[in-house]
């Protein structure tokens, strides 16, 4: 038996590690009655509470994220068609990891752990350093800010290229909403979009038409009822202050939800969560910016759809957020 030299006695055990939560580190922002948990993995929104309530169907300490559950999506949000795409005359390949499909889903940093890098009673700024892989050229330092005030809630999402190649860059989050009721069909929600994407069974986009006297026209408030959405809205309207806003309210609801986002998003997916198992299934509203439609790296301009081109030294900088608006009167 193996014992001590100094004492003649069998050596202590080390003591096991304390086990992280499967999205590692857990950060708490509260500003007045709202309150917001962050992780490390995907700088994730976990939960957030404004005046009290429950407004994002999250996980817990102790899950693991489904369905992109506040996940945050860097350098693409949604799919690329089979992982390729052209940049510079040559094609990159990236991972296939929505292997159903057989496309490239939602960004590179959705199963990394980001860093704390600054951080307050009411925000937190996470940090994370994107590196060339399969289908990605160069470095980006990438940084997603949640601060509290009295509005609510405002996510805002840097990335920088601090590599030597030129890249292609979109950006997008992916929050669950909900107003506490068991499903999303008894919400209405309201999306100010003119254009809807049709896509493949892939989800890969093969035009883009008006809504208008289409079941994708969520103009005024709608019942979601049985609809079925997976869909990518474009041409939003926005308002005087340059933000367009979605706005979900529940049958007996007092008040509604507002998504807002800034002039860098151009496009909405609103996803009713058909495709998810068990009790998550239809639970809550994915409402997810995005600076760019699905297959953008793909289009035959890039940049005509929002795809931003970054070089060497060049950010970009985006923002949405959330907030409880005035009391309305709940659709029938």
């Amino acid at each position: 038996m193996t014992t001590d030299d100094a004492t003649g006695s069998s050596p202590t055990p080390p003591t096991p590690p304390t086990p992280l939560p499967p999205t590692a580190t857990q950060v708490r922002i509260a500003h007045g009655d709202h309150e917001a948990w962050t992780v490390s993995v995907a700088a994730g929104l976990r939960t957030l509470r404004l005046a009290g309530r429950d407004v994002v169907d999250g996980f817990g300490e102790h899950d693991r994220p489904s369905g992109g559950r506040g996940q945050t999506l860097v350098p693409w949000p949604n799919r690329i068609a089979g992982g390729r795409y052209p940049l510079d005359g040559a094609d990159q390949q990236l991972a296939i990891t929505e292997p159903s499909t057989g496309n490239a889903i939602h960004g590179l940093a959705r199963w990394a752990t980001w860093d704390v890098a600054d951080r307050t009673a009411s925000s937190v700024t996470w940090s994370h350093l994107l590196v060339p892989q399969p289908g990605w050229p160069t470095l980006l330092a990438c940084r997603v800010t949640y601060a509290l005030d009295d509005d609510g809630l405002s996510v805002t999402t840097s990335a920088r290229n601090v590599g030597s190649a030129d890249c292609l860059y979109g950006t997008g989050s992916h929050p669950y909403l909900t107003l506490g009721t068991a499903l999303v069909d008894d919400l209405s929600v309201t999306v100010p979009a003119a254009t809807w994407f049709e896509t493949d069974d892939g989800g890969i986009p093969t035009g883009a038409y008006p809504v208008q006297g289409t079941p994708y026209d969520l103009r005024t408030p709608q019942r979601i009822g049985e609809r079925v959405l997976d869909t990518a809205y474009g041409d939003l309207d926005r308002d005087d202050d340059g933000r367009w806003r979605v706005r979900l309210a529940g049958p007996a609801s007092a008040s509604r939800l507002v998504m807002w986002a800034d002039g860098a998003y151009d496009y909405a997916q609103v996803f009713s969560g058909d495709t998810l198992h068990g009790a998550e299934r239809r639970r809550g509203l994915a409402v997810e910016p995005m600076t760019c439609p699905p297959d953008a790296f793909n289009a035959p301009d890039p940049a005509a759809v929002g795809v931003v081109r970054l070089a060497p030294g060049d950010e970009h900088v985006a923002t949405w957020g959330l907030a409880l608006d005035q009391p309305i009167t709940p659709l029938s």
